[in-house]
């Protein structure tokens, strides 16, 4: 993951972000990048709908105790850390 500068954390960076989100535009009038530019739009729509529902249906396959082991080793991952 690249490094952020403390630049992209600076508020009016931010705020002018959020603006230009909300107006869907630039603060000069030029449009804003396409974020799914170049994809497949159906792919994109696939990618979504997995996404939305991946967890929940995954979690209704596992049984009880298949949950338990994996909560252990992420709780055990999450103390070594630390």
């Amino acid at each position: 993951m690249p490094s952020r500068s403390s630049k992209d954390h600076d508020f009016t960076t931010v705020a002018r972000r959020v603006v230009e989100q909300a107006i869907g535009e630039h603060l000069d009038g030029t449009p804003l990048e396409d974020p799914n530019k170049g994809k497949n739009p159906a792919a994109v729509a696939l990618g979504k709908l997995g996404g939305a529902k991946g967890g929940k249906a995954r979690a209704k396959a596992l049984s009880p105790k298949q949950r338990i082991d994996i909560a252990r080793i992420a709780a055990e991952a999450r103390w070594k850390k630390g």
